[in-house]
């Protein structure tokens, strides 16, 4: 990997305002479901973006790809600030730059064939004759451990992971740099998560690619992530090493998602004690940490200050109060 990002996102705001009334309409709040985020990925690397429902995660990623466009901030690919890109450039970034949707059955259009379906981005950037086009379609149906017959298919002859399957061969058709992958396994049955998961592992040895792994699952997140970024109500609260974070959680946030996770060693009938916390406000949020409602730590500073990331260790960020460091 080189020194330069392949992804910078700086100061990342992304605000939707709540309106009323059908012909004048007025403004009666905003949603800040993005506040202030930065983050980068370099060449060859996987990115973790966890969280739980509603933190963010899927906007952020969104927003990325420039399907939604950022109150405010900057996303930086390969050195170049993507709101300044317009018609043919834009369109040749877009082909370094895919995004992998959580429901592969409504990712795909059902009206066309699977072949359709991943030779579409090879139209649209004009690569290739039609003959080519075709056997790169077989191609890819391999690199994603499909068969080449699957191509005359449509997507509803096909199982949930072989419509995940297909929908990364659509992503890599262009040759992309980069790949947000938005919960890509959460609607696949549990036997089938594993494969999708070593399919991104085995895209970023032999294709090169980097990846945004966003996901609720902790432990999904550690089978394929060198770091991991934890999201709460918009604010990027943790962010390390996997193991280092999932071993040595320094945000009460963190310590709450990793609380949820399973443990197969410890004893019947032992628990945490179950979370009766607040759901984040987003809505017009007050000054403060987002995370004090629910947090058994919380000082009265929390209620005030808004905690930024700080360095808490080697690698290791946070943005808490009360946080230690090593």
């Amino acid at each position: 990997m080189t020194d330069a990002p392949l992804l910078e996102v700086q100061d990342l705001s992304v605000h939707f305002p709540i309106t009323q009334g059908v012909v004048f309409r007025k403004t009666i709040g905003t949603v800040r479901a993005v506040d202030g985020v930065s983050l980068d990925i370099r060449r060859g690397e996987t990115v973790g973006l966890v969280g739980e429902s509603g933190s963010g995660k899927t906007t952020i990623g969104r927003a990325i790809v420039r399907l939604y466009t950022p109150t405010s901030g900057k996303v930086v690919f390969e050195g170049t600030d993507l709101a300044t890109l317009k018609g043919p450039d834009a369109k040749k970034v877009t082909a370094r730059l895919q995004m992998v949707f959580q429901d592969p059955y409504s990712s795909l259009d059902p009206r066309m064939s699977v072949g359709t379906c991943i030779d579409e981005p090879l139209r649209v950037h004009r690569t290739g004759t039609k003959a080519e086009r075709r056997a790169q379609v077989e191609e890819l149906l391999g690199t994603v451990g499909l068969p080449a017959r699957m191509a005359t298919r449509y997507p509803h002859e096909l199982s949930g992971g072989q419509r995940q399957r297909v929908g990364f061969a659509s992503a890599v058709a262009v040759k992309p740099k980069l790949i947000v992958a938005d919960e890509p396994v959460s609607m696949l049955d549990v036997s089938i998560r594993i494969g999708v998961l070593n399919l991104m592992s085995e895209l970023r040895e032999r294709e090169g690619v980097s990846f945004l792994y966003i996901t609720h699952d902790v432990a999904s997140a550690r089978y394929v992530a060198d770091r991991v970024l934890v999201l709460y109500a918009g604010h990027l609260v943790e962010e390390g090493p996997t193991e280092d974070v999932i071993q040595r959680p320094k945000h009460p946030y963190t310590q709450l998602l990793l609380s949820a996770v399973p443990d197969p060693r410890a004893p019947l009938g032992v628990s945490d004690a179950a979370d009766v916390g607040e759901p984040p406000k987003v809505i017009d949020p007050k000054e403060g940490c987002r995370f004090r409602a629910r947090c058994p730590l919380a000082i009265d500073r929390c209620e005030t200050e808004t905690p930024r990331l700080r360095p808490v260790g080697r690698g290791r960020l946070a943005a808490c109060h009360v946080a230690e460091a090593d």
